[in-house]
């Protein structure tokens, strides 16, 4: 999916490095969740090891996450406001994170339930309505904390139409929180952390929950602003930790990838001419969620013919006609963790030449830009390079003239206007306020996506390629020797899309 947003991170939150195998940082910072307690026999409001043992084993969270390594995140959170403070000077904290509400398409009937991602990362608790507060230990320094849930109270009425829910129980023998509360208790627990020597690190600017935000948080933020009270942003922050991935998360993206790439290759071979841009979404979808995905990532394109080249084209209701390529961006979401991949086909299963011309235009620079994915190198630097590269191609086949008088990299987004590429996690465009400008490093997973967009109406382009929009994009895992190639499973090569599209 196209990335839009570049911002940066304090210079503070750079310089943090947490180093050691995992068993010794457990050891360090006595970290294990305290008190291993028993699940409750009964559904809770998410799956759990009792009952979904085929989902979950015994102790983790969420598929694949256990409660010692959500609280590793929450340690290193805490590590990150400890650097922080050092300049704030001031020694007690209170950490606040919510919960996303229940969005509703219509009076009573709802959307499926999609998490905050970083309150999901701190705590792995998929209930609405929710707050996570982690904060400092009266005589402990930091990263010493306490971790607090406080949830939606079980309710027998509302269980019946909306499911089971946790409850206080339930959310601390899950998640493996020091404790959990009804949400009624909040605003009383609140109170402690009033006093002008607490810093309140809250997104006080961008609250993701605005009733939860209005009713409790927005009257305790105007008295902690109107006093010599500091009230820091702490998005950020999360951010900094989720663009590098654990092992266990790069499993998970591992599988998000291939399930992604299995789903492309058989939408490309169930493909025939005339066919609906529909079917082609419903056949992604099916296949994706018949591989094990939890839903679409996002809202897929699938554009054929000269709609290819609006960007984020959704619609998906229009007959791709035989000669016509589809430009398909999907992806799916697979235990919380997201693929994004593209991929462009003739539906009639044969490039004609102009659009082989541009499609082989198109992977020639996407290999290039993949060679370039390796630590010390940023998003930036791909980026300079294949506005650059895609400005010699367009030259080759005689988009651009050879002695084109304008500046090059303006007159090449005209054909590419967006970026190379984006970082790629919990979200599609994950970690947004981290910048590109920043240089790679092992654990970061981004996508690599050049595009050539020739509008139609576009008289200064060559007849012959006016309506093709060819986009190709991959997801790339940044190690310490060669990129790896997450989507690597889906075919890109101009011989293999064809032989895919002719097995029938």
């Amino acid at each position: 999916m196209i990335p839009q947003t570049v911002r940066n991170i304090s210079s503070a939150v750079k310089t943090l490095r947490i180093q050691g195998c995992t068993n010794c940082l457990y050891k360090r910072f006595s970290i294990m969740p305290s008190g291993q307690k028993s699940l409750p026999t009964r559904y809770l409001g998410q799956p759990s090891p009792f009952t979904h043992p085929h989902l979950l084993k015994t102790g983790e969270v969420t598929p694949g996450l256990t409660q010692i390594e959500y609280a590793l995140r929450r340690h290193k959170l805490l590590s990150l406001i400890q650097k922080e403070a050092e300049t704030l000077g001031s020694s007690d904290h209170a950490i606040i994170l919510l919960s996303h509400p229940t969005y509703y398409m219509t009076n009573d009937i709802p959307f499926s339930f999609h998490q905050n991602t970083n309150f999901l990362y701190l705590c792995g608790f998929q209930e609405p309505d929710s707050i996570l507060l982690l904060h400092t230990i009266p005589g402990m320094s930091l990263p010493s904390h306490k971790a607090v849930l406080f949830v939606p109270r079980r309710n027998e009425s509302r269980e019946l139409w909306d499911g089971p829910r946790s409850g206080v129980d339930g959310a601390v023998a899950l998640t493996g929180v020091d404790e959990a509360y009804n949400m009624a208790e909040f605003r009383q627990y609140l109170q402690q952390f009033k006093d002008e020597g607490c810093t309140l690190w809250y997104d006080n600017e961008s609250p993701v929950h605005s009733v939860l935000h209005s009713d409790y948080l927005q009257p305790f933020v105007d008295i902690k602003t109107k006093s010599k009270n500091v009230v820091k942003p702490v998005r950020v922050l999360v951010q900094y930790l989720r663009h590098i991935k654990s092992d266990t998360e790069i499993e998970l993206m591992k599988m998000a990838a291939k399930i992604t790439s299995e789903a492309m290759s058989s939408t490309m071979f169930s493909t025939t001419s005339p066919v609906n841009e529909s079917y082609l979404y419903a056949k992604f979808d099916f296949e994706c969620r018949a591989r094990g995905a939890d839903l679409l990532a996002y809202p897929p394109v699938v554009a054929g013919g000269n709609r290819s080249n609006i960007l984020h084209y959704v619609k998906n209701n229009q007959l791709v006609q035989d000669g016509e390529l589809v430009l398909f961006d999907g992806g799916c979401e697979y235990s919380g963790y997201v693929s994004d991949v593209t991929r462009t086909w003739p539906v009639n299963g044969r490039f004609t030449t102009p659009q082989s011309e541009l499609y082989q235009a198109t992977l020639d620079v996407h290999k290039s830009c993949l060679s370039l994915c390796t630590p010390g190198i940023s998003l930036e630097n791909i980026y300079a390079f294949m506005l650059n590269h895609l400005g010699q191609k367009l030259k080759d086949v005689g988009v651009l003239q050879e002695k084109c008088k304008d500046d090059i990299y303006k007159t090449v987004r005209r054909y590419c206007p967006h970026h190379v590429g984006h970082y790629l996690g919990m979200d599609v465009h994950d970690t947004p306020d981290i910048s590109r400008s920043i240089a790679l490093q092992p654990g970061m997973v981004v996508t690599i996506e050049p595009g050539i967009y020739i509008p139609e109406n576009d008289t200064s382009a060559p007849p012959r390629f006016r309506g093709i929009g060819i986009r190709i994009e991959d997801d790339v895992l940044i190690t310490d020797e060669e990129p790896v190639i997450l989507s690597a499973d889906c075919p890109k090569e101009l011989p293999e899309v064809e032989k895919i599209l002719n097995c029938h």
